[in-house]
């Protein structure tokens, strides 16, 4: 098995900051707009090196997709930023009229996604996000699953036209993507070879299918994990090609069940290759208050829930 090893926990937002500052150094073109949570969304550095390229949009976040749509028009590549809540189900109407109707190449990112949110409690922590846009035609929706794989989508999505949901959080997590690995939209990495089931993971939840494939080995089961960054366009072909040689699936996700990454996952299976999948995501709740590992504990998101769900999967082949 390879190991990979946590290079030190780091916010995936920063991943994002990181990234947006050497793309506004590089194209002209690059300009951002943030609904009043320029710290918090890691574009202080943007901001304070390219003033005249970023615009505050306030507490106005339907404003600001509307803002981002024109300059989209006008030939720029508007990255807008704030909280994944107010990202997607706050300025729905925009995405769907000015954004994807339009196919205007606005870049929507989506910070303090999932249950990881914390203490800001459920009305925060929007756990629905990938399925409301995942479902608006055109829309690429990518979730990356640490510091480094979030640098290199945020370079990745500028080089792609049109528009792109990119979700990332809020919390320190391990960051042990390397930079020199290949980050292609819409093509999956397999990080773990294995044979008797498939773990599909997404986001913060594919450091802990890598967890899990260590206590499955221990049970002598060889788990596959395969990190679906990209949630659409989903690699259809990886994830076939995985099936087939194991006969069994899991998908691991910080998202509701209805409308994410496991769904997704259904309907390839159903339509090309039949076969037993469980779903690691929390079962048509709101999240609470809490410590972010307090709270991926109690919805069922940890390591050891990929586990019962890998031997569950297996026990219906």
């Amino acid at each position: 098995m390879i190991e990979y090893i946590n290079r030190g926990n780091k916010e995936t937002r920063s991943g994002f900051g990181k990234a947006l500052l050497e793309l506004g150094e590089n194209n002209t073109d690059v300009v951002a707009l943030c609904a009043d949570l320029t710290d918090s969304v890691k574009m202080y550095a943007f901001a304070s090196s390219f003033p005249e390229r970023f615009f505050q949009a306030g507490i106005a976040e339907s404003n600001m997709i509307g803002v981002a749509a024109g300059l989209a028009t006008c030939g720029k590549i508007p990255f807008a930023g704030t909280f994944a809540n107010f990202a997607s189900g706050r300025v729905y109407d925009q995405l769907r009229q000015s954004v994807a109707y339009s196919q205007k190449n606005v870049k929507i990112c989506a910070s303090h996604a999932g249950i990881t949110l914390g203490e800001d409690g459920a009305t925060h922590q929007i756990m629905e996000d990938i399925g409301l846009i995942k479902m608006l035609p055109g829309f690429t929706v990518i979730n990356p699953c640490d510091f480094t794989q979030t640098y290199l989508a945020t370079l990745a999505i500028a080089n792609h036209y049109g528009p792109v949901y990119l979700r990332f959080g809020r919390p320190k997590v391990p960051d042990f993507t390397s930079a020199n690995t290949p980050f292609e939209i819409g093509k999956a990495i397999k990080l773990v070879d294995g044979n008797d089931v498939s773990i599909f993971a997404t986001g913060h939840l594919v450091w802990k299918a890598i967890e899990a494939t260590k206590i499955l080995s221990e049970k002598n089961i060889n788990a596959e994990v395969i990190n679906i960054h990209t949630i659409k366009p989903i690699d259809k072909q990886s994830v076939i090609e995985s099936v087939y040689k194991t006969g069994a699936a899991v998908s691991a996700e910080e998202h509701l069940k209805n409308g994410g990454l496991g769904d997704s996952i259904a309907q390839i299976l159903a339509e090309f290759i039949p076969s037993p999948l469980e779903y690691v995501a929390v079962d048509d709740k709101f999240g609470e208050s809490g410590k972010p590992d307090e709270l991926l504990a109690k919805f069922h998101l940890d390591s050891i829930d990929i586990v019962e769900a890998a031997i569950k999967a297996i026990s219906r082949k």
